[in-house]
């Protein structure tokens, strides 16, 4: 029997989401529409009689204070249309798609003793009156579902099952290669969504005449799971002929592997100039980075990237994202405790017409909105405090919105190593298996076209932060028990990518039908690269099989042996008995043919441009604090929990009313330890418009530079890449990747920074036709995220942004220069061109190192680091903060715009006590520092030139309010 119970709210109450429906459709360009009504719809299979569904189920379900419910048999008679026209519309999760809210009622039905078959959930909507089919079909694909993971029914529902699956029949598949043509090898890869090459498919076509076979279906998606660009990183490896014009200077390098003779090999000179004082322990080689912090703990940290699933689903790929990080964590060494998360993303305006979007394309405020909420979710309901990141907005994120999840965990020291032996039984542990993120790592590979939402739907995972929270503390119970040797997580290309490289040194063979299924009717090879969430694969000895089976029983954990790690070097799979994949383990990861290209770099010239002289200057300074890269993100910070577990020392938001602007976080991952972390980052991606390498040193810069402003040792800071680029295909778009890899590689030296941990996301293009049947192409702004771990010896000697008292002294320390290319100035005065600000490696770190001790001897109250909008913003930031004036006084010979908005790096502005002035005036000796002016007890930001003429006088309540109003929803 198949129920439906449909709750809506009781007369007289809100109906909330039949308001986001009308606000959401005004969004789109759908101005009229006749009155909406909302309600929830459970779909319920089961043999009750309708008496125990209503009084049992139903009721369950309902909130009788601010509820009611209807219930109906399906196929439905009509009753649900209701009395006179309009237009009936369901939504439910498609086929295969994971839904949490219907497994979750089914496990408390089942836990209630109640006998439910299967539940999904849903939503209806009613329209009072008939709407255009055009706005429907609108509404149904923007607004009231997401096409890539629900469906529409119209009308009363004339479902008679929602079961899934049916019983699978083995067929084994072969496909023939060895009389492919090239066209139709690259036809095959793209039919089946491989997403590899021709010299790649060529290299597979070869390898099978030397076997004299076919591969079987689950072989070529083995290999292609593991040679996809989001696995083995095969253009940042690559062999590359680069070559490069700066000036008159021109530079040719040949690179065998990219990756490693840069980013890897900053790394290695640091370690060994370290020598015995080394504080890197675990480096390219695991899930995340791991740095010393003391005689007991280690910390880890990992930043990815899910931008390809957040364009399709942006809750459902964000939400994955950061789950995805987490497992990281908890797959690093023997298994992290994850301690807070971070976030870093990219959008189109959200003020973005409806109607300029291309086909294909979700509004900028929707991505936005499912991204934050997604992010939310997850970490909120693991208990994980999310401290610390950023938000940009560009045009060009229109299709391809870049979505940065991090994760920093503790590990003990004697877990950070892991080893898999032959004779280990592969266990999974977590999430069952689906259909859900099948082709996900290769689809990450791909650029997006409009078509991408039909065609890669099954690329989109929808996670369940409940049971990666179980998978979470069973794991941690199950490794202070030495209960295993070796876990990973179960990510993109599922079980072939986890279990192949876990068995790398070895060989494997796994049992696919043991692998337990979400519902029927999966293939063995479906099982096999299934990106279901919330699953681990361990390595646990036989003798320790029966303790952690049982200690995952205990928890509610499902935990499957389905094969063990052997000592043939080769992957075999079965299923019932019947061999469907045996792969050389060495072809498998080292027979992939390299990536040979071209790349090419010319950096453009930077004319200086005569600046306009202005008298008064604070229309500029609200317009930046306006601007969506620079004002409040408080409506995002908002929604995290940055507060749970507490060790959170300096939050996202700091000062009087805790609404400024925290320049980086401070976290005490060991509550019986006064030792911190802290945790920032860099982004600054307009830069690369201009040149790639000065846009990576001036993020590396920032990254280090947030973590210093609030109290980190620079010498004790680690750091992650995070790449997003275009289609490096093309020598431009390569050659730019190269300039900014060359460039990591010195600023890390310099600063003495190592790199940890790393991940690249390119192809970030999104291709549509316009409305003149011509074929345009958005290529993304070249992005170079950099993440920050440092550490603090005790939190109580952080500072934070804000003002503290009146009469202390306001220092600028740092060299400012005239370099307004890319500035927030020039963009709100929409002046192109300029100079960009560069980084002066010779002398950044010895400031960077002044500004440290200064620090932790005290003298400093509050301290801001210099970056979008420039000083003019950092001081108007720093006395809404902390509800305090500030008057400021340019030096002599000094240009106004310059010293207000330039945004050179390096910079701090800092709060020091009257009282010691002259000694941190002495600390600063030979470095630029110069005294500004000093904390009031006024309400204004006042800035005067040195003849005495006032440039800047704005009540702070003006200047907060430009700065929170842009995104105050």
């Amino acid at each position: 029997m198949l129920w439906e119970i449909e709750i809506r709210p009781r007369d007289g109450e809100p109906d909330r989401e039949a308001q986001r429906v009308l606000t959401s459709a005004r969004r789109i360009g759908i101005d009229t529409l006749p009155p909406v009504a909302a309600s929830r719809s459970f779909l319920i299979e089961g043999g009750e009689d309708e008496s125990r569904v209503r009084t049992d189920i139903a009721a369950r379900l309902t909130d009788p204070v601010v509820e009611q419910f209807e219930l109906r048999a399906l196929p439905d008679d009509g009753s649900s249309k209701g009395n006179g026209s309009g237009t009936l519309m369901t939504v439910l999760p498609r086929p295969g798609v994971t839904d949490n809210v219907g497994s979750s009622s089914r496990q408390m039905f089942r836990a209630s003793g109640l006998d439910v078959d299967a539940v999904a959930a849903g939503r209806k909507y009613r329209f009072d009156g008939d709407v255009p089919q055009a706005a429907i079909d609108r509404l149904a694909s923007k607004v009231l579902a997401n096409d890539a993971i629900e469906r529409v029914f119209f009308g009363p529902l004339q479902l008679d099952s929602i079961a899934l699956g049916s019983p699978y029949q083995f067929e084994l598949v072969k496909l023939t290669l060895g009389t492919l043509s090239d066209e139709e090898l690259l036809a095959l890869s793209r039919n089946m969504q491989l997403s590899l090459s021709l010299d790649e498919m060529r290299t597979i076509q070869a390898h099978y005449r030397e076997l004299d076979r076919e591969p079987t279906d689950c072989e070529l998606e083995t290999i292609a799971q593991t040679w996809s660009e989001h696995c083995s990183h095969k253009t940042l490896a690559g062999r590359i002929r680069y070559r490069e014009q700066v000036g008159e200077q021109t530079r040719e390098v040949s690179f065998d592997n990219m990756l490693k003779e840069t980013i890897f090999a900053a790394t290695q000179q640091i370690r060994r100039d370290l020598g015995s004082e080394d504080w890197c322990v675990s480096v390219f080689k695991d899930n995340a980075g791991i740095v010393k912090f003391h005689d007991t703990l280690n910390v880890s940290f990992k930043v990815e990237t899910h931008n390809r699933p957040s364009a399709l689903e942006p809750y459902g790929g964000a939400n994955t994202g950061i789950g995805g990080v987490i497992r990281d964590s908890l797959g690093t060494g023997l298994g992290g405790r994850p301690v807070c998360n971070t976030d870093v993303f990219c959008f189109a305006p959200p003020e973005i017409a409806a109607d300029a979007l291309p086909k294909g394309v979700l509004h900028p405020r929707a991505i936005m909105e499912g991204v934050v909420s997604g992010v939310r979710d997850y970490g909120n309901r693991m208990g994980i405090p999310t401290v610390n990141g950023a938000v940009l907005f560009d045009e060009r994120f229109i299709g391809n919105p870049l979505v940065f999840c991090g994760n920093v965990a503790t590990i003990p020291v004697d877990k950070c190593e892991k080893k898999v032996s032959p004779g280990d039984l592969i266990v999974t542990v977590g999430g069952r298996t689906g259909k859900d993120g099948i082709h996900g790592a290769t689809f990450s590979s791909a650029e997006l076209t409009e078509e991408s939402e039909v065609v890669s739907g099954g690329a989109v995972q929808i996670g369940d932060a409940v049971t990666e929270k179980m998978v979470a503390d069973v794991v941690l119970a199950a490794r202070d028990r030495n209960l295993y040797s070796a876990i990973t997580d179960c990510g993109a290309g599922g079980f072939s990518s986890a279990v192949g490289e876990m068995g790398e040194e070895t060989g494997a063979q796994v049992d696919l039908e043991k692998a337990p299924l979400k519902y029927e009717g999966l293939s063995y090879t479906e099982i096999w690269i299934s990106e279901a969430q919330e699953r681990m694969v361990l390595s646990v000895p036989p003798s320790n099989w029966e303790e952690f089976r049982d200690l995952c029983a205990s928890e509610g954990v499902e935990a499957t042996a389905i094969g063990e790690f052997t000592d043939t070097g080769r992957l075999v799979l079965n299923y019932d008995g019947n061999e469907v994949c045996d792969l050389s383990m060495t072809f498998l990861h080292d027979g992939r043919p390299p990536v040979i290209r071209e790349a090419t770099f010319t950096q453009p010239k930077f004319p200086q441009l005569n600046l306009p002289s202005k008298d008064r200057y604070d229309s500029d300074l609200k317009a930046i604090l306006g601007s969506l890269d620079v004002c409040s993100k408080e409506w995002v910070i908002r929604q995290y929990d940055h507060e749970v577990q507490s060790g959170s020392v300096i939050k996202p938001l700091v000062g009087i009313q805790e609404d400024g602007p925290s320049d980086a976080a401070v976290v005490r991952p060991d509550l019986n330890s006064s030792r911190g972390i802290v945790v920032s980052c860099g982004i600054t991606s307009g830069l690369g418009d201009f040149d790639a390498g000065i846009m990576a040193a001036n993020a590396i810069d920032e990254a280090i530079r947030n973590a210093v402003a609030v109290g980190a040792d620079p010498s004790r800071i680690a750091i992650l890449d995070n790449f997003c680029w275009g289609n490096c295909e093309r020598p431009e778009t390569l050659g730019a990747l190269v300039r900014a890899a060359l460039a990591c590689q010195e600023a890390a030296v310099a600063f003495k920074a190592p790199f940890i941990s790393g991940k690249d996301s390119l192809n970030n293009e999104f291709s549509y036709i316009d409305a003149d049947g011509i074929r345009q192409t958005v290529i993304i702004p070249h992005t170079l995220l950099i993440s920050a771990i440092g550490q603090i010896n005790d939190v109580s000697a952080a500072v934070t942004m804000d003002l503290k008292s009146a009469g202390n002294a306001i220092y600028l320390v740092g060299e400012t220069k005239t370099e307004l290319g890319g500035s927030h100035y020039f963009k709100v005065n929409q002046i192109e061109g300029g100079a960009p600000p560069e980084v002066d490696l010779e002398r950044a770190p010895k400031v960077f190192a002044a500004v440290h001790e200064a620090i932790h001897t005290g003298t400093v109250r509050s301290c801001h680091d210099l970056s979008e909008g420039g000083l003019a913003a950092a001081a108007a930031e720093m006395a809404f903060a902390g509800g305090l004036g500030i008057e400021l006084t340019f030096p002599d010979g000094v240009d106004p715009t310059a010293l207000l908005f330039a945004e050179s790096p390096t910079r701090f502005l800092i709060e020091v006590r009257a009282s010691k002035a002259e000694e941190f005036e002495t600390r600063f000796a030979g470095l630029p520092c110069v005294r500004l002016g000093e904390v009031t007890g006024s309400s204004s930001v006042r800035v005067t030139d040195a003849e005495g003429r006032v440039r800047i006088n704005s009540p702070l309540e003006e200047l907060k309010e430009a700065w929170q109003g842009p995104l105050s929803w």
